[in-house]
Order: C-alpha cells, then structure tokens, then sequence
C-alpha cells in the first residue's frame, strides 16, 4: 500500500581505450575485439557474476524475472509474482535473490510470501490463508491473516521495531520452501544461509476453494522497497518458465551516477556508488555494480566542465564473455573543489513549531529538520571563482524540539560549514469538530478509503486535535482509523497514516528524517482493546515543510497506548489539511 533516472542507452566504437567517441548510433553494440583493458576488466569479474555453488535441489527449473523496480520504489501491493500452484501433498521449492535497498529505513522493506485458494487475485472466490513476511517483528506486522498463528514462527533474526538495525541481513540469495507433503503439517522455510525463518503448523490447511475437490493453493512474492531477481522453481508456474538458456545483454541503464564531482578525483573512487540495470533477450534484467563496469571519461578527469561517463558491461546473465558487450552514458559535471562557503539569503522559515502531547512527553532527543527554504549558499572554490552552490548539494544539522534559539551547521565538504540560526516555538492546540457524528458504516462493514470525515485545516505552527470513539472489525491491527495529510483540493497527498504503526506517501516514504513510535509490545492484546476505544489525534503543522501526527488511545480494558509520526515531509505550510478515514472499522464523534 505504500508509493529511474533513465539515461538513454549509446553505444558505439571505441579507439585506443575509448579516448575518443565516434559514430554512436542507438542499437549498436561495441565490437568483440575490444581493447585490453576491456578484456581484462571483464575477466577480472567473470567469478562475481558465476551463479555456482547453489544447493541442489530436486527438479528445479530455471524461471527467470524481476518482481519490482530496481531503483527501490515500489510500493506495497503494486506488484507481484507469478503464480505458483502447489496441490495437496507436494512441496515447491524456489530460488531468487532479493536486493534490499541499503538505505531502506524500515525492516519490513522486504518480501512477504502470500498463501491463497486455488483462485487469480481479486478475482470471483478468491481467499487468502494470510501472509508471512521474511522479517520477524513480534510485535509488528510480519505476519497476517485468518488462517496465519503467529505462535508457530521462528527466525534466527527478531527486530523489536521496524526501525531496527539489521535488514540488509535479508538480502542475497533466498531459498523459500513451502511444504504441504504431510498430512499432518503446513511448514514453510525461508533462507539466505545468514537468516532462516519457519513457520510450521501442526495441522494441514483447510479448503478455501469454492470446489471441495480442489485441493490446490497458490502462493506468490510481494516486494516492499526492494526487488526480486526470481532464478528457479520445481513448479511450473502459471504462464510458464522464462526461458532456461543463457542470455546475451541488450541494453543498459545507469543509476547513481553522481552529477558533481571534484576535479582530480579518480574515476573509479567517484563512480563506485553506480549501478545498473541490465536487460538480456526476453526482458530478464539484473542489477549490477560498479564492480561489474568498466568506465571512461570523455575526455578526461582533470579540468572542470561537463563530461560524458561510458560504461561497458561484458556478460551474459550467467555471467559468461558474452558476444556483443552493451554500453551506456551518462552526464557528470568535474568542478573545483569548495574551499569555503557564507549564507549569502537567509532561509524564508526560521521559526519552527512542535507539540507535545501524552504520546510524546517522554522523548528526551526529539528533533526537528531543518528547511533550506529561500536560503541562498555562496560558496568559494580553490580555483577562487565565488558562485551559488545549489542546497541540494549540502547538509544541515538537527534543529532540537527545544524552545528557543538553535544554530544549524551546513556542511558542502569535510570540513568546509557555516552556519544560520532558526528559532523554536511550542505550537498551540485547538480542538475541531467533525460536522456528521458517524464516519463508516456501524458494521465496521466500509472498506478501506470508503469514508471521510471533513478536512481540517492546519495553519503553520498550530495543532489541531480531535477526539473520537474507535470501533473495529477486529480482522487486522489496520481495521481502525486512518489519518490522511493532503492539501486543500485533496490533489496532493502527503501522507497517510494508520493506527497501527504503518504509513506511506510522498512524505513516508524514503524520508530518513521520520520517526515512528515503535509500535506496541502486544498487538493482538492492543487490538482486542479497539472496538470502542477512545482516540484523540493531535496534526502538527511545524512550519519548516513538516508535519507530526499523534495518537492517544484509550482502550476499552482501561489502558492507553500511543503513536506517534514525527516529521512528515513534503508539507506545503501554507497548506496542510488532515482527515480521517476507516478501513473495516467505523468512527463516533461526541460520544
């Protein structure tokens, strides 16, 4: 539920080891006899793209695709596997290497396994026995369903939160096995020989399927914030296995290029953060490293100016000397290094706002980001040009939830900072009031984003509350209340947050600068509470292009429990609005 630079492919001949570039016509690829320095670099990486040493295991065919983008955005439930139809009394056996994004700031941006009846995906009687994802966060959502027991799972790896340290543990090669060959059992089997995750049931499934003699299930891949290499499967799949020979690449893409970089530095210490995506015959794409690439600069490091980055690949997708090596480009630009930098224009925000409420009373190192809004950085080269230095090329210090006067330090090199002071404010809190006092049906029967309550708007620097009675279907810790964060004529979404610790949208997704509240110790005792709790909702408006959301939550069992997203992004100050939302659960105001 959550939300590439493309650079055109070139290619063309090279001369004395690409110091020149000539002729480059699209869907030309560098001839075989290339230079020995190409040679030598494609051998130099002939283990790393070997595929050998994989466990044997019994009739497995090769079934290879991507599941997902390779540039980390995919959003949950946006894309998926094939199916793989397993019947009563086999087992399948698949094999894939899963790409964590290094930066990924959650646990769950993985990969979860979907159990489901023998039917297509929100089609006529499709049911699903629930999910299990490669993460194990007992008190978070790594697992669901009406037919999942959580009881029953075991992982050599536990996060306590989903901000843990810990998930590129998950990344690599991943052996999944899901076993239905004891009449007696369900098991599943998840592992990258670093973390193994089980889920073993002491009972067989039951039969969802609307035909009792279909004994069948299906089960497919949902990635997360990451993307999926699939390489092999002991089922045929439905729509077949891609194709098991080796493949010859076709084209290239690069991703990461840097678009500065100082001048004197070597090319392969400034490129060693690119990758690329590879497309081979039948569209089968595998992500590469630096490592795997050989580059030259045209037409050279050593002076400022624009250049042009040629990249070689030289593989087949089993990582043999392929026929025809594929290249791509891309556009840097090599400038004089920063000796010094000023604040030439003061930033347009300087005054910051944060509220503290009973969900965040507690936090001692709450934090602020700071908004380079308007702000202007002249900075000093060594060459002694004086010019801008866009922000994006900077860093900026934390501001603290503190009220008061706090300096920021912004960073362009090591070592080369100024700085601007910004002040702190608490916010002041008024309470709104809903126009209808029912929001969903009384059946908690109203699907996700089936009703709203009104738009509330924030100003900058001001807290908005709301209070109401929770009531849930009790299906799934998402079955309560939603908050949505978006401008006044709903076209901009910044974000959408739920009750249980979980969130996406522009300003949710990829921002490093949020904070979540953990979650709770005990979902399933949290959730038994909500059907009837009480709810206040406090939205923030900072003013520094940010947001908070916090919750208090009576339970019916007399207990409270709290939430809390602080900082979310993309906030336009000037116009912040928030509503509510059900999904399976309906709202009461003025209970």
């Amino acid at each position: 539920m959550k939300h590439f630079n493309k650079i055109a492919t070139v290619c063309g001949s090279f001369a004395l080891g690409l110091l020149a570039l000539a002729g480059c016509e699209d869907d030309h690829f560098y001839e075989v006899n290339s230079p020995d320095w190409i040679s030598e670099k494609v051998d130099s990486i002939a283990n790393s793209q070997n595929q050998g040493g994989d466990e044997e295991l019994v009739g497995m065919m090769e079934d290879v695709y991507t599941i997902g983008s390779t540039d980390y955005s995919t959003g949950w439930w946006t894309v998926f596997s094939k199916y793989y139809v397993i019947p009563d009394g086999e087992k399948w056996n698949a094999v894939f290497n899963l790409h964590i994004n290094p930066d990924a700031p959650n646990t769950y941006k993985n990969f979860a396994l979907i159990i489901c009846n023998d039917a297509d995906r929100d089609g006529t009687g499709y049911a699903e026995y629930g999910a299990i994802r490669y993460d194990n966060q007992p008190s978070g959502n790594s697992e669901w369903g009406d037919y999942i027991d959580r009881s029953y799972v075991q992982s050599s790896l536990t996060f306590n939160t989903d901000t843990d340290e810990g998930i590129d543990q998950l990344g690599g090669k991943v052996t999944l096995t899901v076993d239905r060959t004891d009449p007696e059992a369900f098991n599943i089997t998840m592992t990258n020989g670093t973390v193994t995750k089980t889920y073993k049931q002491p009972s067989a499934l039951v039969n969802l399927n609307a035909d009792a003699s279909n004994t069948n299930i299906r089960c497919y891949l949902v990635p997360e914030g990451s993307y999926i290499d699939f390489q092999e499967t002991n089922i045929e799949p439905i729509g077949g296995c891609t194709s098991a020979e080796d493949k010859n690449p076709v084209s290239m893409v690069l991703q990461g290029v840097p678009e500065i970089v100082n001048i004197g530095t070597p090319l392969d210490s400034a490129m060693v953060g690119v990758t690329a995506v590879v497309t081979f015959e039948e569209g089968v794409t595998a992500n590469v490293t630096a490592a795997d690439l050989t580059f030259q600069a045209i037409p050279d490091m050593d002076t400022a100016g624009e250049k042009t980055l040629i990249a070689v690949y030289n593989k087949t997708f089993k990582g043999e000397n392929c026929d025809q090596p594929v290249m791509a480009s891309a556009t840097f630009e090599v400038v004089e290094k920063v000796e010094s930098i000023a604040v030439a224009v003061q930033p347009s925000r300087t005054t910051y706002y944060y509220y503290t409420s009973a969900a965040t009373e507690g936090m001692t190192d709450r934090t602020l980001a700071f908004d380079p809004t308007g702000m202007e950085v002249s900075a000093t080269y060594a060459n002694g040009d004086v010019r801008t230095i866009d922000n994006a090329r900077l860093t900026f210090s934390a501001v603290p939830a503190q009220v008061g006067k706090h300096t920021v330090t912004i960073t362009a090199e090591e070592g080369v900072t100024a700085t601007v002071e910004v002040n702190v404010a608490m916010s002041a809190v008024s309470e709104v009031f809903n126009t209808a006092t029912i929001v969903g049906a009384e059946d908690n029967s109203t699907a996700f984003w089936g009703a709203f309550s009104d738009d509330f708007k924030v100003p900058a620097g001001e807290t908005k509350s709301i209070t109401f009675t929770n009531y849930s279907s009790l299906a799934g810790n998402w079955n309560n209340y939603v908050v949505v964060l978006r401008n006044t004529d709903t076209t901009v979404e910044y974000g959408v947050v739920r009750a249980d610790n979980y969130g996406w949208g522009a300003g949710y997704d990829g921002n490093a600068s949020l904070r979540l509240s953990g979650g709770q110790a005990d979902w399933a005792a949290w959730l038994a509470t909500m059907n009837g709790a009480e709810v206040t909702v406090y939205v923030t408006n900072c003013g520094n292009g940010t947001a908070d959301v916090q919750a208090v939550m009576n339970g019916t069992d007399g207990s409270t429990s709290i939430q809390y997203y602080l900082g979310i992004n993309t906030v336009d100050p000037a116009d912040l609005n928030f509503a509510l939302t059900v999904d399976g659960s309906h709202l009461v105001f003025g209970e």
